[in-house]
């Protein structure tokens, strides 16, 4: 006599160590990595209906829209991880367009082998970050692919948030006289991974990444002061990037001063030793403040009352000469033009 069995006994262990391709299958191990793993440390009313897209309620106004994508290498690092650093970054985007953000999208793209207590340890990041950040995750979606594919995780993010009544920032409104604000300490962030990736026995080091949301310091900033003209989160590119893009849109001469420019030592050590201008580096929780010059102390009173801010400086002013060109001052009393950075000098940070 033949038996058969009809019982749906799992070929893989649901509480398997790493991810298999077949939890991106959309069959039962699906269902398992959602329920047991990724539901869990994400849920929230608007996700939980699990419908093909969010229903989001809109106020009157207009909307502001980001998306980004997270590759860096090693996921996790000194002061953060790939979900922070999801979270954090396409925050700080819509927060520097003068919006409030609201939700999120997430979407993970899982190597096969990948350690389930890496992805549970970052999805715990990505809630625990946007909970600072005032945001929910609201729809996403997970595939995973062979190995060799994916370096373990990539995450593309996409926000919306309202974009404050009567705020219109754009390097359009720069005028000779307007002073420039940095919140923060620069090239942490780039640094803090590039020392973690080439780790040798025979170097130590305090550095870590800077990387946090700056909606509550911004919305803040964009509460208590009128005469806010411009923002940029200073990421890829650094901080040259963003005075350099600012003085090319502008068509205004700015003038940045060395000596006021905020930098650990550590991380000075670190950019002198990798041989890299720290300027150049990428930071993740700091954000360039253009302002009129009559409003610029009380921006930097508003950006150090909050602890994402609490070294800001003024760093340089905008002069008459319309050449689009931005100059540095150094310390040693010389001067030079910033440039943009032709590539990317440490690959791989965000």
């Amino acid at each position: 006599m033949t038996t058969v069995s009809t019982s749906r006994t799992p070929v893989f262990n649901p509480h398997a160590r790493r991810v298999v391709l077949a939890h991106g299958g959309g069959g039962q191990l699906t269902d398992e990595l959602l329920r047991d793993v990724i539901r869990p440390r994400l849920t929230n009313d608007l996700l939980d209906t699990l419908d093909d897209a969010a229903l989001l309620p809109v106020q009157a106004g207009r909307l502001a829209f980001t998306t980004d994508s997270y590759v860096v290498q090693p996921l996790e690092f000194p002061g953060g991880d790939i979900g922070r650093l999801a979270v954090s970054g396409t925050v700080n985007d819509l927060a520097v367009c003068g919006a409030d953000p609201a939700h999120l999208s997430l979407s993970l793209i899982l190597e096969e082998g990948l350690d389930m207590e890496v992805l549970r340890r970052v999805l715990d990041s990505v809630q625990a970050t946007a909970e600072e950040a005032g945001v929910t995750i609201v729809t996403g979606d997970t595939k995973v692919v062979a190995r060799g594919q994916a370096d373990g995780m990539y995450i593309n993010t996409a926000g919306i948030g309202l974009v404050r009544p009567r705020r219109t920032l754009s390097t359009d409104r720069i005028q000779p006289g307007d002073v420039v604000i940095l919140s923060g300490t620069v090239a942490d962030h780039g640094l803090a991974v590039m020392l973690q990736r080439e780790a040798q026995p025979w170097i130590t080091s305090e550095l870590a990444s800077d990387v946090a949301p700056l909606g509550g310091m911004i919305g803040g900033l964009l509460d208590e002061v009128q005469g806010i003209v411009f923002m940029r989160d200073a990421t890829r590119g650094g901080l040259a990037g963003v005075v350099s893009d600012m003085a090319e849109q502008s068509g205004q001469h700015l003038t940045i001063d060395e000596a006021k420019i905020p930098i650990r030592p550590e991380t000075n050590y670190a950019a002198e030793m990798l041989g890299l201008d720290p300027l150049d580096v990428a930071n993740e929780g700091k954000v360039v403040v253009v302002v009129r010059k009559h409003k610029a102390a009380a921006a930097l009173r508003s950006l150090r009352a909050h602890r994402l801010g609490q070294r800001a400086e003024v760093i340089g002013a905008f002069g008459e000469d319309r050449d689009g060109l931005c100059e540095l001052l150094t310390e040693v009393g010389g001067r030079r033009i910033i440039q943009k950075p032709y590539g990317e000098e440490l690959p791989r940070i965000c």
